[in-house]
This record gives structure tokens, sequence and C-alpha cells, in this order.
């Protein structure tokens, strides 16, 4: 693993160990992040995978039955049935947040609470097979928007799993290697550089000593 280039002293030693530090608690806390986002990402596949199902089951059942609606009536009489409305729905879109990601949140606004104003014609000359495809499309819609919700949500927690995936090996693999190696190399040139100081005190003093012999033998000698 490569260090850093960097001096080697002990205030870049204490930097870099103030780092590593901080590195290694914002893995964890990454770890973390990813850990608690795949959990609640694979929770949202399982009900969406649910969802999903359930909601192509019931677009069969009012497909059949506007199948057999379009062949018992004529296709100008089915267009009228449908062209005027009495029910209106409209859609709030707000936000939830899921480990730091803002996921969409639907909720289905309707201009009246009767259950019968889904139905914008009269009885009378209309099939029965009608009235049981609009009310499908009418009992699928909250899992339609909810099945919506989940799938945007697990495409954006997906993104961010993926990018904080890079993140922690980004810090696993390089960075906090990176530290500690140079760390360990910082160390070992200031271990290197105190026993060379010692050596060179140790040799000086030598020399001091032996140059005081010196000077008392020739005071000796002239004595």
């Amino acid at each position: 693993m490569a260090i850093l280039n960097v001096n080697p002293t002990r205030m870049e030693l204490t930097r870099l160990k103030k780092r590593l530090t901080t590195a290694r608690r914002g893995h964890k806390l990454l770890k973390d992040k990813r850990d608690e986002l795949m959990r609640q990402f694979l929770e949202a596949v399982r009900e969406n995978k649910k969802l999903r199902r359930e909601v192509e089951q019931g677009l069969i059942v009012a497909n059949q039955h506007m199948a057999v609606a379009r062949s018992l009536m004529q296709n100008e009489a089915l267009a009228v049935s449908l062209m005027y409305h009495k029910q209106e729905m409209s859609l709030e879109v707000s936000e939830r947040n899921i480990m730091s990601v803002r996921v969409p949140e639907f909720q289905i606004k309707l201009k009246t609470a009767n259950k019968h104003d889904i139905y914008s014609y009269g009885y009378a000359f209309t099939s029965f097979d009608l009235d049981d495809a609009v009310l499908a499309l009418s009992n699928i819609m909250p899992d339609l928007l909810r099945l919506a919700e989940l799938e945007k949500a697990c495409q954006l927690m997906a993104a961010e799993i993926e990018k904080t995936r890079r993140r922690v090996n980004a810090l696993e693999h390089v960075m906090i290697p990176q530290y500690v190696e140079t760390i360990r190399y910082i160390t070992m040139k200031l271990d290197e550089n105190e026993r060379s100081s010692i050596t060179r005190l140790m040799k000086v003093k030598d020399m001091m000593v032996e140059k005081a012999i010196r000077q008392e033998k020739a005071l000796d000698e002239q004595r």
C-alpha cells in the first residue's frame, strides 16, 4: 500500500492520527447506514413484488370485464358512458426521509366521499361488466400508487446504497490503510532519527570524556 507524501514530523504524525480516528468513525457510520439502507431496501423489494402481483391481477380482471363490456355494447355507447365523470381525483406528493434518502409519498384526494360517484353513467343502457371494470380499476388505484411509491423508493435507495458502498470501500481499502502505513512510516522515521540523535550524543559525550581525560593527564604531567 502506497504511503502519503508527507514530511515525517511529529506534527504530521499527530494530524494523521486524528484523520485516522475520523476515517474509522466515518467508516463505521457509513457501514451502519449501508446495512440499514439494505434492510429497508429488501423490505421494500418484497412489498413491491407482492403488490405488483396483486396490481397485475387486478388489471387483468379489469381488462377482462372491459373486453366483455365492449363485446356487449356499441363503441359509441361505451364512449358516451365514459365521457362525463362525477368523481375527481387529485394527488398530493410529499417526501419521507429514509437514512438521508428522500423518497416520495402519494396521497389521494377525492372530490366526494360517495363510492358510487365512480360511475359516470346510468345503469339502464350499460352492461354490468362495465360496472365491474370501473370498480376493479377504482379498487386497484391505491395499490397502483403505492406501487409507484415503492418503485421510486427502491430506485433511490439502490443508488444511495451503491454510493455508500463505494465510500465504505474507499475508506476500508484505500484511505485507512494509507493512513496506517503512513503513520507506521513516520513512526519508524522518528524512532530512527531519535536513535541517530542518541548515538550522536553518546559519541559527543565520549569525545568530551576523552578530552577531559587528556586534559587531566596533561595537567598531571605538568605537575
